[in-house]
């Protein structure tokens, strides 16, 4: 059975599947269309001619605008129609045209879209993706699979990234930028195949970051990506001088973790 809050505000035009559940203050506008497993929390927006499929949950104050797909079939060949989930945070604007895929088993099983992102038009959020607090997706950005986006990140007008990439916290990615390599919390990167060009200053700066530790984050920068050793030795050399350095402890050990592909870094002058 569905079950919708009396206080739901459902257009007569939308279809509304028997085992939807549809959150207290919802608006569901004209033409469109919620599936049997979704879970809409409390005032969740759905403008118009929105689709929304799929074991999908979306929490509460989001707002979806017209023509947005979300939660329907991953676009994997090999995926079968096995049970697979979406999960959308608190307080998300998806604006025109974006589209969400669910997670596939090969990958975990679930598609996770933090609280206070902002998805522009034409946006996509391909299977198995973690995306993190307060990203900014600019429009048609493309994330393939199994990608990984930290808090606060931005990525700029049409930038595309490969799958199993991780972007770290606070970077910023240059419109247009190809992202094939993992790219380090608080990096701010460039050109068609991305290339890191230094720190998020802008955002380490708005973010409140004293002006004492982001010189200490770019010494650090200029130590892990500056040498003849590997980057990871560098890596593992900063990580010990400044274990009382947050922000420097996040992008040793993001480089120090586990990953499938190789690390973004300055190009050679």
């Amino acid at each position: 059975m569905m079950a919708i809050d009396p206080t739901a505000n459902i257009h007569k035009t939308a279809i509304i599947e028997q085992g939807a559940r549809i959150g207290a203050g919802c608006f569901i506008g004209a033409f469109c269309m919620v599936g049997p497993e979704v879970t809409l929390g409390q005032n969740v927006t759905l403008r118009s001619h929105v689709v929304v499929e799929g074991n999908t949950e979306i929490g509460d104050d989001t707002t979806i605008w017209q023509f947005a797909s979300v939660g329907s079939q991953p676009q994997d060949l090999k995926f079968d129609g096995e049970k697979t989930r979406l999960r959308i945070g608190k307080r998300n604007m998806i604006r025109e045209s974006v589209s969400i895929n669910p997670g596939t088993l090969g990958g975990g099983g679930i598609t996770v879209i933090g609280d206070d992102c902002l998805l522009m038009l034409g946006s996509h959020v391909g299977h198995d993706c973690h995306v993190g607090n307060k990203v900014v997706m600019a429009n048609h950005v493309s994330l393939a699979g199994h990608v990984s986006i930290g808090d606060s990140a931005i990525l700029g007008g049409m930038v595309g990234v490969h799958q199993h990439c991780r972007i770290g916290k606070s970077a910023i990615i240059g419109a247009l930028c190809m992202v094939t390599a993992d790219v380090i919390p608080y990096g701010s990167v460039v050109s068609e195949r991305a290339g890191l060009a230094g720190l998020n200053l802008i955002g380490l700066k708005r973010a409140g970051m004293e002006r004492s530790q982001i010189h200490a984050l770019r010494a650090a920068f200029s130590d892990i990506f500056d040498g003849s050793d590997n980057l990871k030795s560098r890596a593992e050399k900063v990580q010990a001088a400044s274990a009382d350095i947050p922000a420097i402890q996040e992008i040793t050990t993001f480089i120090l973790g586990e990953t499938n592909r190789s690390f973004c870094t300055p190009k050679e002058k």
